[in-house]
């Protein structure tokens, strides 16, 4: 199951810089993909309790990024990687763009003059890929390569395709050094699929329900893209109107989230826990979400499934150690 394959296998000596660190979905697909992290910034109290509570030896940097400056022993970084709020780009917003005041795509462009790092990553919601938004687009990759960055492209990969089940699609952009640029390979999906009903089983069952086998049968799909939601809008259900119909056909209740697990006798379609919408967005099992259960699913569902992170991260880190050897990957 994809939430179980966290052990790193990659040699831990690459190391990163990440803002928008969130519940930390991207830092554990990177770290499983074998990046040492520096330094991982994120405002928002409970994300930072999140990070630390699960992983102590993290510099977890607690501040807005916006007035953020790192310290000398954090340049020349093999990676800077965020995923930057989506709210100005989403489809369900307002789509401001850069006329957002959540808009930190300047915040990485200062970042990378000041921390210098051999590549970059950001991640973003597909919106951002719009025609609305090609000029900004445009000016973004201008920025950084004004620095000495290679564009390596902007890539929209499905969670799905990646053992994450959840028709999750993530806007990816990625630039390098030139000596690092040349060796990187966007990578391919693994082939594995994974359904809700095979993720969800074993916790659906956890408070002795009888019909958690029935109810894995009837759920052999993906689920739609979890909405976490912002700290001004969004509330703990799972989306809108169109999504909770897509999860009455799987057979969850996506009007809210439930305290427990279904009770031995429950009847009719269950709703997700905290820990069940984790495992929907690929978190491993031991992954503890701090905060109350809107403020945790929002972290949750904010997140860039660790799968798909650690796909990104292995591609990134067989360009830098190709770059390190001078030789192809």
């Amino acid at each position: 199951m994809a939430a179980e394959t966290y052990a790193t296998n990659e040699p831990d000596v690459f190391t990163s810089v990440e803002i928008c660190a969130g519940a930390g979905g991207q830092a554990i697909g990177l770290e499983a993909a074998g990046f040492r992290h520096l330094a991982c910034v994120e405002i928002d109290p409970n994300a930072c309790s999140t990070l630390r509570a699960n992983r102590p030896g993290w510099n977890v940097v607690e501040t807005d990024v916006r007035t953020w400056r790192p310290s000398e022993d954090l340049r020349d970084v093999d990676l800077l990687a965020g995923g930057v709020p989506c709210p100005p780009f989403t489809v369900a917003g307002k789509q401001l763009g850069p006329d957002d005041e959540r808009d930190l795509f300047p915040e990485m462009i200062r970042l990378a003059q000041e921390i210098n790092p051999k590549m970059i990553m950001i991640e973003n919601v597909r919106g951002i890929l719009a025609r609305k938004f090609d000029c900004y687009r445009t000016e973004i990759v201008k920025a950084l390569s004004d620095l000495g960055y290679e564009f390596l492209g902007w890539e929209l990969l499905n969670a799905s395709h990646f053992g994450v089940p959840q028709a999750r699609q993530r806007a990816i952009l990625v630039m390098a050094k030139p000596e690092v640029a040349q060796f990187f390979s966007w990578p391919t999906p693994d082939g594995l699929f994974t359904t809700v009903g095979s993720v969800l089983a074993p916790l659906m069952a956890e408070n002795g329900w009888q019909g958690h086998l029935e109810w894995a049968a009837r759920a052999q799909g993906v689920a739609p893209a979890l909405v976490g939601g912002s700290k001004k809008h969004g509330g703990a259900d799972l989306g809108p109107t169109r999504a909770k119909n897509q999860w009455r056909e799987l057979g969850v209740d996506g009007h809210g989230l439930a305290d427990n697990p279904p009770s031995p006798d429950f009847e009719g379609d269950p709703r997700l826990t905290v820990k069940m919408a984790a495992a929907i967005q690929g978190f491993p099992s031991d992954w503890q979400i701090q905060g109350r259960k809107t403020a945790a699913y929002r972290q949750i569902g904010n997140a860039f499934p660790p799968p798909v992170a650690r796909a990104v991260g292995s591609a990134l880190q067989s360009a830098l150690f190709a770059a390190s050897l001078g030789t192809a990957a």
